[in-house]
């Protein structure tokens, strides 16, 4: 991998790429066209909390190239803690904006996520919508530890140049860290729940939602069960550690030793 250190923006100590969507994209654009290898991870306020509790997590996505963030509220703390992000650059559009580009350059893909049944209408609604674009092959995210080399040499002999992951974390993170560069995709990018959005499984949020920041809660209306607690749970963790770091004093340069005379 070819690190972007250059500018990088710490926060909760994790560095993160201060990049509108349209760098991104170009960024992303570039790698294939230099034959740059480019590993993408998105962080919101889930997520950096579960970092600190799942040090493998952690590192897997600090060892990304670009560190982007995918939470309005990642952008809002930025901006409180004085880690100035640009904007929320949110997976699941980057994800589109991607199969855009990809279509137009005939740039090849490969989809690996989702239930199976649920990868097969995303297939064929992205058919629908990218009519032109070069799918190098998919296969569905249910798979053990054992079969992520035989995985990552089947994407490598499709020679797909994107490679989308719809898993969730911190399963996707670890298989872009363990295999991303055995896959010979040129950038790898995990998009979470964007199959199931894409199939029309879930629903996402309105756009005023997403502005206000709350995409969570709609997700969480959807599935109360499921994520209604975890939700509650992490952005309450996300406030605190937000309020931790607001208050935690500055330590003072250290100054020449005071001497006696």
């Amino acid at each position: 991998m070819t690190k972007h250190q250059t500018g990088r923006q710490t926060l909760f100590g994790v560095e993160l790429d201060p990049l509108t969507m349209d760098e991104t994209v170009e960024r992303c654009l570039r790698a294939v066209r230099d034959g740059e290898r480019l590993e993408i991870g998105v962080v919101n306020a889930a997520k950096l909390v579960n970092m600190r509790r799942d040090p493998r997590l952690a590192q897997a996505v600090s060892g990304c190239d670009l560190v982007l963030a995918d939470g309005q509220a990642v952008v809002w703390a930025g901006r409180v803690l004085r880690a100035r992000l640009p904007e929320r650059v949110a997976g699941i559009d980057l994800f589109m904006r991607l199969l855009a580009e990809a279509e137009s350059a005939g740039m090849s893909v490969y989809f690996l996520g989702a239930k199976e049944d649920v990868l097969e209408q995303m297939l064929l609604r992205v058919a629908d919508r990218f009519p032109g674009l070069k799918v190098a092959g998919s296969r569905n995210g249910y798979f053990d530890d054992t079969e992520q080399q035989a995985i990552a040499d089947a994407i490598g002999d499709s020679g797909a140049q994107l490679l989308f992951l719809g898993m969730t974390s911190p399963k996707k993170e670890i298989f872009t860290a363990g295999y991303g560069t055995r896959t010979g995709a040129r950038v790898v990018h995990g998009v979470g729940g964007s199959f199931d959005i894409l199939a029309g499984v879930t629903r996402r949020a309105p756009a005023a939602w997403q502005r206000l920041g709350v995409e969570w809660l709609y997700r969480a209306l959807q599935e109360p069960r499921r994520l209604g607690r975890r939700y509650l749970t992490t952005n309450a963790a996300f406030v605190l550690m937000t309020a931790r770091e607001l208050i935690r004093p500055t330590p003072s340069p250290a100054g020449p030793a005071n001497r006696s005379n």
